[in-house]
């Protein structure tokens, strides 16, 4: 019998009858003809290949720039749905600063035993040479990508935490926009959260955690490592719409712990830098002395107080996965609340006993290296061969250290156009979370990736996933009006000196 898989169109129900609230866009897949929205699928790839929106394939001669395949079937979030994701991903993030604040300055988390000393000291992503640094307004982590995954109606969980140099934006962005042009009935059909707001918050994030000695109107830039890198795209679309410079290594110089920008003009200080460069390459006279992609000087610059890095270096410790197992133990401890999403059920392979469940169950399993991304470093068990399975575990115990598993989990699928019609495809989610002197913010929206493979579970586009929009619903009106009257009657009772 097949797997029974949550479909957050259908539910439960394989196609009959739509859930409580989707209707409409259940009435609108199975009246829109397949042709017509293949039709459209193909204007907006094509429209996507035009403009570049493409990716690296690193390793592979042939055919190592494309375009990730987008789904013309969006993926629909109800207003109450997405109050209780962004208060989960709000609160996290905030435990998430807080954490890389203390790991690098006070370390109480690790004196309380809450963590192991040894998992964050001594993990490759740990970075000594930030010790003692206390980024502006206690933000490291600016720019959050959390991946989720959900297996019921109420049941999201996070997966992994992104808090380096997160990407996906730029499709995001993108998508909406072909779904605004190829599909204009769903916007009148329904009430959708823009995502457009994104570059704003940006932008207004950016400038919110300058140095105390920038000007009112602070020079920010991005720093990318050039057109070779596999997010180029992303990086030069969002200097577009943010309006400010892409600059590579060569444009910026450090002169008396001060950035500056060379242009045409002259040199001009740079109070800000959004970096797309992990922190190994940020500069050769702090890191790897061999770098080309990094500016000599810069940390310097940072350490003085004279350049903001967005995000800030060091905050790499946050995404490695066995620190990511932590999670629920971090947020209590720097929130005193339970976390209101919870993570998928983990064992790290350094402890012995969860290494010798995960070597007797592995050909159930998912097991990750605890520095992987893109869905390299990563074995899904029940889809694996016996081989594979075994040269796994012959990895797993040369270096129990540098691996965790998880269980295999019944992803939600969404419905997507294939060959064969719209049959539900497994799915996660990236939202982003911005975070700054202003607080913090999750944007209406996100990164919706899809396994375009039957069965697949693995949605990375180097994988051979593709993307879709994701449509946030607004509030009913009678919710949303109430909603303002509830904030109207709380400041009236907090003007009054009420609680």
């Amino acid at each position: 019998m097949a797997a029974k898989f949550f479909d957050e169109i259908w539910g439960y129900s394989r196609g009959r009858k739509p859930r409580p609230g989707f209707e409409e866009i259940a009435h609108w897949i199975r009246s829109t003809p397949k042709k017509e929205m293949r039709r459209r699928q193909d204007s907006a790839e094509a429209a996507f290949r035009q403009l570049g929106i493409t990716f690296n394939v690193y390793g592979e001669d042939e055919e190592a720039e494309r375009i990730i395949p987008f789904d013309i079937v969006p993926r629909v979030f109800a207003a109450d749905e997405w109050a209780r994701l962004s208060e989960g991903l709000e609160q996290r993030v905030n435990a998430l600063n807080a954490f890389l604040v203390d790991v690098y300055n006070d370390r109480k988390i690790l004196a309380d035993g809450v963590v192991p000393s040894d998992l964050v000291l001594g993990n490759p992503g740990f970075t000594p040479a930030v010790n003692g640094i206390r980024p502006p307004h206690g933000v490291f982590a600016h720019i959050a990508g959390i991946d989720m995954v959900r297996t019921g109606p109420d049941e999201f969980y996070v997966l992994e935490d992104n808090a380096r140099t997160p990407s996906g934006v730029s499709y995001m962005l993108e998508n909406r926009e072909a779904m605004l042009r190829l599909c204009p009935e769903l916007f009148e059909m329904f009430e959708v959260e823009p995502v457009d707001r994104y570059t704003d918050a940006l932008r207004e994030m950016m400038q919110s955690v300058a140095p105390e000695s920038a000007p009112k109107d602070p020079v920010c830039v991005i720093l990318t490592p050039g057109h070779f890198n596999s997010a180029f795209y992303e990086h030069s679309f969002l200097a577009d719409n943010l309006g400010i410079e892409l600059v590579e290594a060569a444009d910026l110089i450090v002169d008396d712990d001060i950035v500056w920008m060379r242009t045409i003009e002259g040199r001009k200080r740079v109070d800000v830098i959004y970096r797309r460069i992990d922190d190994d390459f940020l500069d050769p006279l702090v890191f790897r002395p061999d770098s080309m992609l990094g500016v000599p000087g810069l940390m310097a610059a940072y350490f003085a107080g004279n350049v903001t890095i967005i995000n800030a270096p060091g905050g790499g410790i946050a995404d490695d996965k066995a620190i990511y197992s932590y999670m629920p133990e971090i947020v209590k401890y720097y929130t005193g609340e339970e976390a209101k999403l919870p993570n998928v059920e983990t064992w790290r392979c350094r402890e012995p006993d969860a290494l010798k469940y995960v070597l007797e169950n592995m050909a159930d399993l998912v097991v990750k290296k605890v520095d992987g991304s893109g869905g390299y470093g990563m074995l899904v068990g029940p889809s694996a061969t016996s081989e594979e399975v075994d040269e796994f575990k012959k990895a797993v115990k040369a270096n129990p250290n540098g691996y965790i598993a998880q269980p295999t989990l019944a992803l939600s699928t969404v419905p997507t156009l294939g060959e064969k019609g719209v049959k539900g495809r497994h799915v996660d989610f990236r939202p982003f979370v911005l975070s700054g002197a202003n607080g913090v913010e999750t944007v209406k929206g996100g990164l919706t990736r899809v396994a375009l493979r039957e069965g697949s579970l693995v949605v990375n586009s180097s994988q051979g996933g593709g993307t879709k929009d994701s449509l946030v619903l607004r509030p009913p009106r009678d919710q949303k009006q109430s909603q303002s009257q509830d904030g109207r009657s709380q400041s009236q009772s907090q003007a009054k000196g009420g609680s």
